[in-house]
């Protein structure tokens, strides 16, 4: 019996030895992007601004940005855990986009290439926010679209909660960080020692403007099951479109779509003025 209670100790021992790196480390998981060695620059894509965004906090944001044409919208997006926001920058500095008079604005959280800080849910909200009124200030009155990759989806999500806008575009986005810790460590008190759980899905819940989610099929970082959530908590305005693909190949397959939708709720004369020349 003693040997089954020191075998009991010692499987108890390494659980908590387990259990303890995931509580010191989880920002290093959460935020990736934020702690590897910071790769090779990337040259601003063409038709982009290199662009300083500040926050209320005093942090500088790398961004790249692209005025509307007169009277559109801007496209405010905000990349994934492990990325920078040049992709982004180019995607949406390019057709659809630019040719029906959208602009657009990416940044680099806070502790991510090219920005100052260190990350947490606290600080990305407000470096999302602090995004926002760049935006507000460059564009007087420019309707704003949010969109958001993965953890960017959640930032989105957050600034849509407390800024007004004309929708959501979401890329493989989650219901909430600890439903997305939970399924890929299954056996740990997540609930517990998670700092940062990006409740999306209470954010989104009472909002009025369409949202567009668009998932992976074969999606094993952000299963689909959590968009299918996130879809549910924002109820009837939310639209969501299953597509073949994992985490990463489904961006940008709905971008025509996205970008339709979208300007339909713009104001003329971009809306009727860019439909038209289509």
């Amino acid at each position: 019996m003693r040997i089954i209670g020191y075998g009991v100790l010692g499987v108890l021992s390494l659980y908590a030895a387990a259990v303890g790196v995931l509580a010191v480390y989880q920002r290093r998981m959460i935020y990736p992007g934020a702690f590897q060695p910071a790769p090779q620059a990337m040259a601003a894509p063409a038709g982009t601004e290199v662009v300083t965004v500040t926050t209320s906090d005093g942090e500088r944001l790398h961004g790249l940005w692209v005025p509307p044409k007169p009277g559109c919208g801007v496209v405010l997006t905000f990349h994934g855990n492990g990325s920078v926001p040049e992709a982004h920058a180019a995607r949406f500095a390019d057709a659809p986009w630019t040719e029906a008079g959208w602009g657009m604005l990416a940044i680099a959280y806070r502790g991510y290439t090219g920005s100052t800080g260190s990350p947490s849910e606290t600080g990305l909200i407000e470096d999302g926010l602090a995004a926002y009124r760049f935006v507000s200030e460059k564009a007087p009155g420019a309707p704003i679209l949010l969109h958001g990759h993965s953890l960017g989806a959640a930032i989105a999500v957050a600034v849509g909660e407390r800024q007004p806008h004309l929708g959501l575009y979401l890329e493989a986005p989650f219901d909430s960080m600890t439903h997305a810790a939970a399924l890929h460590v299954p056996y740990a008190p997540v609930g517990l020692i998670l700092l940062d759980t990006y409740r999306s899905d209470r954010r989104i819940a009472h909002g009025r403007d369409p949202v567009l989610i668009v998932h992976g099929t074969a999606d094993t970082i952000v299963p689909a099951e959590l968009g299918r959530d996130l879809a549910a908590a924002a109820g009837a305005r939310a639209k969501i479109e299953m597509v073949p693909g994992n985490h990463v190949s489904i961006l940008g397959l709905r971008d025509r779509e996205a970008e339709a939708l979208f300007r339909a709720k713009l104001p003329p004369p971009c809306g009727a003025a860019q439909a038209g020349a289509r």
